[in-house]
């Protein structure tokens, strides 16, 4: 695959489609580096499925934390793919960067496909990955995950400091036979520090389409809960976007569509939703809820492309 590495203004991969032109782009933000394994499968599902051009956008190379992250660099990402004959732009993200499309989609208009895969409905706290005190993971001070206008966004607060939150997050997923689990931090968040309007993400500003994809038994936070309260917020908030609610019983954190877990896993594809004890207990639903990811993301994203 063809690919241009963009350093200045901000980080990220073009992968132009080979063989077809194409003036729709996805912006995709699936995996921890731009040019990991996992950007790569994305890359190669995008062009094999769709045709489309897509460009893979992350923090910085191996900065896998996120902490006052300019929204602009979604908008310099725009600009250049529009400098490549593009005129259509989508956004995708799968957990925290499933927020990070929401908070992009509500800034940009040019945005007209937002497909966010268990995120959050507010500004999550920023935070560090690396090693701390025998942790891999701590809360920034005084930092949100996004930044606009060199300004940290409103955002909800950890309910616990380093060391203390590592300690925290080890202790959960140890709980519940889990890689990884902070439901019950993020919920002791809540309840430490109820969110206020300024920190909940305004999604009534999204253009388009919008796909809200989510699983009851996600352990790293509640996401079905976010996104019924979106649905909630656009009930009472005048709004343009045309949404699509997904929320399964069993689907864990890892809400990918069959094929793109295929793509990345061409045998054992339940490898990934089985770092998840739910995951191991639940195999068919999982699989069952990722075949209807897949149908429902298809059907967006080629109603997308044919719209003009």
């Amino acid at each position: 695959m063809k690919k241009i590495k963009i350093t200045k203004d901000f980080y990220g991969c073009y992968w132009p489609v080979e063989n077809k032109k194409s003036d729709c782009a996805v912006m995709a933000m699936i995996g921890d580096d731009c040019e990991d394994y996992m950007a790569k499968c994305t890359v190669k599902w995008f062009h094999k499925n769709f045709g489309i051009n897509v460009m893979t956008l992350s923090p910085a190379h191996k900065n896998y934390g996120h902490h006052n992250l300019p929204v602009e660099r979604i908008g310099a990402a725009i600009d250049y793919m529009k400098k490549h004959g593009n005129k259509k732009f989508a956004i995708v993200g799968a957990s925290t960067t499933g927020m990070f499309s929401l908070i992009a989609a509500s800034y940009y208009p040019e945005i007209t496909l937002t497909m966010a895969l268990t995120p959050s409905d507010f500004v999550m706290e920023g935070f560090y990955r690396g090693k701390r005190d025998g942790y891999a993971e701590w809360p920034g001070e005084g930092e949100s995950t996004a930044s606009w206008q060199g300004e940290p966004l409103p955002y909800l607060p950890f309910a616990y400091r380093h060391p203390e939150y590592g300690k925290k997050l080890k202790e959960e997923a140890a709980e519940g036979g889990d890689m990884v689990a902070a439901r019950k931090m993020f919920d002791e968040s809540e309840r430490l520090h109820p969110i206020r309007e300024e920190e909940f993400i305004k999604i009534e500003n999204i253009k388009g389409k919008l796909l809200l994809v989510g699983a009851e038994d996600d352990v790293l936070w509640d996401t079905a809960r976010y996104i019924r309260r979106m649905k909630e917020r656009l009930k009472t908030h005048p709004h343009e976007c045309k949404v699509k609610y997904l929320i399964y019983e069993h689907a864990t954190h890892f809400v990918f569509p069959e094929s793109l877990i295929k793509t990345m896993l061409p045998v054992g594809e339940g490898l990934f939703v089985g770092l998840f004890k739910s995951g191991k207990e639940h195999k068919k639903e999982c699989r069952e809820a990722r075949i209807d990811i897949d149908r429902n993301m298809r059907r967006a994203i080629r109603s997308w492309i044919a719209e003009s």
